[in-house]
């Protein structure tokens, strides 16, 4: 394993294979690879990225650029900006602001990336544009200007340069050796393929976003979420389902495609893709957690399609049911989001509001909507800090940092600081300790007649960092057993 391979793993910054980079041929190929290079001519590499970076282009038999090339794990500054990076940080700003929202200077930044990953944070953001451009080549028949624009290229002729520097082909030679069941057919809307790494449970992911859909703004039937969006300024749909053994299969029905990958990089945060492959490895440690993994291997956090929305459904659960905060939070989309029209078979009504419109909302308004006076000034509170930028869930604060700044509010409390950085923040390490159905699935588990309390919880869970959302998870899905 090479240096910075190792540096990876260390850090915490995990990927899904093993990448081999063949000095003779300065080619990087899959572990599983049918070739069959001399030991002495192979460099190992943690990621197709790191290759990338050190000169190799990838394998055209077993396609190593298809894989998800980080799954960033930890606090640390590094690992907190790949995470923003692959949602699109870099799209639009600089390696400068990519710095100040992370807190230190861009120097140190790329240092920091250089020694950890052996690539800049830019070179990561490019190599992303064009992995993204070649996916699209592959299984579509989008023209150039489409693919470059979907990809977040400022024109054609910059993707021309990144694909070539990247593949070694132009675009056009790489659409001409695309395999015969590379082209995704369309019915309607534009579809694509989601890779991903280990196994993870979509039908328990798909079975948690069905209890908790925004009526009208999500609807979950027979194996398919899909939602409501707004991209490029008009309403759209999205939908996800099941697809083979390591793909998600995705259609988008968008007025426009431009930025198409930032859509992406949000699906693949609402079926937690990139988040960490290894959590079970580390959870089955725990005597009270191994066989509700063993019975349901591969679950994963939820993420969010809009932080915004999540957090706000979140503030409105609290201390009611399930399915009363999904009714509020209906009627919140139905009162002051944008009505889609077109859609009405799925049952998709509206988009959700803005921060910046529910903060311009009266409280007697909100309250219409059946939230009591504290919530709903709860609710406008956070809508006003979110759109000043005060508490961004972008993943650049620290879970620390980020519960510290949302408990500040008025009316959101660690559970819901907690709750809200595990689903609208990513943080796969957030842990709602106080929560009363973790704590039952506790004493059930352990056979025990009294509940144990927060704390003693909490003290338990020290041993699952930094994967305590991912046993949150596994401990919420055995109440259903």
């Amino acid at each position: 394993m090479s240096d910075t391979a190792a540096r990876m793993r260390h850090n915490g910054a995990m990927t899904s294979a093993t990448i081999s980079g063949v000095r003779t041929t300065g080619i990087y190929c899959r572990a599983d690879c049918t070739a069959s290079p001399l030991a002495r001519n192979v460099t190992l590499y943690p990621s197709s990225i790191a290759a990338e970076a050190h000169g190799f282009r990838p394998c055209l038999r077993c396609r190593p650029d298809r894989l998800p090339p980080f799954s960033a794990d930890g606090e640390t500054i590094v690992a907190r900006g790949l995470r923003m990076i692959s949602d699109g940080a870099l799209d639009a700003y600089t390696e400068v602001d990519l710095a100040q929202r992370l807190a230190t200077s861009e120097r140190h930044l790329r240092r920091l990336f250089l020694s950890e990953l052996g690539a800049t944070p830019d070179f990561i953001a490019r190599s992303r544009r064009a992995h993204f451009a070649r996916r699209l080549l592959d299984e579509t028949d989008l023209s150039m200007p489409v693919v470059a624009a979907a990809a977040g290229f400022r024109s054609v002729r910059q993707m021309n340069r990144m694909i070539i520097e990247t593949f070694r082909f132009t675009p056009t030679v790489l659409r001409a050796k695309r395999g015969k069941n590379d082209r995704m057919a369309a019915d309607g809307g534009l579809r694509l393929r989601l890779p991903f790494a280990g196994a993870p449970a979509f039908d328990s992911t798909l079975a948690y976003l069905a209890s908790r859909a925004i009526p009208g703004v999500e609807a979950v039937d027979a194996g398919t979420y899909r939602r409501s969006v707004v991209m490029c300024g008009y309403p759209g749909v999205i939908e996800v389902a099941q697809g083979d053994a390591s793909h998600l299969h995705v259609t988008v029905h968008l007025a426009a495609l431009t930025s198409l990958i930032d859509a992406v990089a949000r699906i693949r945060r609402i079926a937690g893709l990139d988040q960490p492959g290894d959590a079970s490895e580390l959870l089955k440690r725990d005597s009270m957690l191994r066989p509700l993994i063993a019975r349901r291997p591969g679950l994963r956090v939820p993420g969010a399609w809009d932080p915004f929305e999540v957090a706000v459904r979140i503030i409105v659960g609290q201390q009611i049911s399930v399915r009363g905060a999904s009714t509020i939070t209906g009627r919140i989309a139905q009162c002051f989001g944008e009505g889609v029209g077109g859609v009405g078979g799925w049952g998709l009504t509206h988009t959700f509001p803005s921060a910046r419109r529910i903060a311009g909302v009266r409280v007697d308004q909100l309250r219409e909507t059946g939230l009591t006076q504290s919530r709903a000034e709860s609710v406008r509170a956070f809508a006003r800090v979110y759109a000043e930028g005060k508490v961004p869930l972008d993943g650049s604060h620290t879970l620390e940092d980020l519960v510290g700044a949302l408990t500040s509010l008025p009316g959101i409390g660690p559970w819901s600081a907690q709750m809200i950085a595990m689903r609208a923040a990513s943080s796969v390490d957030a842990f709602p300790a106080g929560d009363l159905g973790l704590r039952k699935a506790a004493a059930t588990l352990l056979q025990r007649e009294d509940v144990p309390g927060a704390e003693e919880l909490a003290e338990r869970a020290e041993a699952w960092r930094p994967h305590r959302g991912v046993a949150a998870m596994y401990l919420w899905s055995s109440l259903a057993h």
